[in-house]
């Protein structure tokens, strides 16, 4: 992205915010190093004060402005720009150097997805006590900002508008905190369980859908790529998709390997075993979303189980980015950076 001198003038920088369409032009230095912004605001401000179109902009530059860095995820991006009220913000390398811009209508201007999302968030969160004695499971704050809150930016930032929340245990936190979704940059309206669904019952209390559907567990730490497990899903007609991760294991002893008549054949020091898991996170076609019993405990993993009995197919989607399931607190020690 184009940069300015210190030496600009007021001209100049109307010139550049002209020319890239945004209402901010960075300043940098002869070796490329950002020194600070100047605004359509700070502009309007200089001129108040008398400053010339001709003059320098130098004593008007805005050297203690907010920016985000390059690992920086959407969401995060999302929540700064509504809670400071901006409109963009630049994106600064730990060097110092300019790497973009973030801007409101890029964030938000993604393809608006007509697919809604379910999160599953009723759980009691037992293993996590006494901390979820008086907080549900995924109001729980990691980096100063509850999970469940993290889920609902992220899936907002894919493009996401209506989203189901499965509430039971402690509900009226939750319900509280969101309201109707409306300062979030989405609707959410609320699946209130009056006896534990399981793991899939929620979703026979949604109305029909029309697309299929992006469901989640309420306790995830993510930012994977919501976009690519639904357009996978879609583009190969999946009946249902799991998002799926790899999990490795050290198992801590010596594996034997032996033959039929009980002689060693080999031996293998702690040999590390790795699979894949089911990640929480799944897309399902309206007819999947139409075979959970109504008013049942029902194990979301038996869509698939059910589905496989009948040949109906199953699509899987490896999911790349951060992945950290909180129900656990040693995990959610390490999603807190504390291990």
């Amino acid at each position: 992205m184009e940069t300015l001198s210190p030496t600009s003038t007021v001209l100049d920088a109307l010139a550049l915010m002209d020319k890239i369409g945004i209402g901010i032009v960075v300043i940098a230095d002869d070796a490329g190093l950002v020194e600070g912004i100047l605004s359509d605001g700070d502009i309007r401000r200089a001129l108040l004060r008398g400053i010339g179109l001709g003059d320098s902009i130098k004593q008007s530059i805005n050297r203690n402005f907010v920016r985000v860095g390059p690992e920086t995820g959407r969401a995060e991006v999302l929540d700064l720009l509504k809670a400071r009220h901006f409109n963009q913000i630049p994106i600064i390398d730990a060097a110092g150097r300019l790497m973009g811009v973030h801007t409101y209508e890029k964030i938000l201007g993604i393809r608006v997805r007509p697919n809604w999302a379910v999160i599953m968030a009723g759980g009691e969160g037992t293993r996590l006590r006494p901390i979820t004695e008086t907080i549900p499971k995924p109001m729980i704050r990691v980096a100063g900002r509850p999970i469940l809150e993290r889920i609902v930016l992220h899936l907002v930032s894919h493009g996401i508008r209506k989203i189901f929340l499965s509430v039971n245990y402690l509900s009226e936190v939750i319900e509280d905190h969101f309201e109707n979704g409306d300062r979030f940059g989405c609707l959410i309206e609320y699946l209130r369980e009056d006896k534990p669904l399981g793991s899939g019952g929620a979703l026979s209390l949604i109305p029909d859908p029309e697309s299929p559907v992006l469901v989640m567990n309420g306790d995830l730490v993510t930012d994977v790529d919501i976009g690519e497990l639904l357009d996978f899903h879609e583009a190969n007609d999946c009946y249902a998709t799991m998002g799926i991760k790899p999990y490795q294991h050290v198992i801590p002893f010596g594996c034997i390997k032996v033959d039929e008549k009980g002689m060693i054949h080999s031996i293998e020091e702690k040999p590390l075993l790795i699979k894949n898991v089911n990640s929480g996170v799944y897309a399902f076609s309206k007819e999947a979303v139409a075979s959970v019993p109504k008013d049942s405990y029902f194990p979301i993993t038996k869509i698939f189980e059910t589905a496989l009995e009948q040949n109906l197919k199953c699509g899987s989607v490896m999911l790349e980015n951060e992945w950290i399931d909180i129900g656990q607190p040693s995990e959610l020690r390490k999603a807190r950076g504390l291990d």
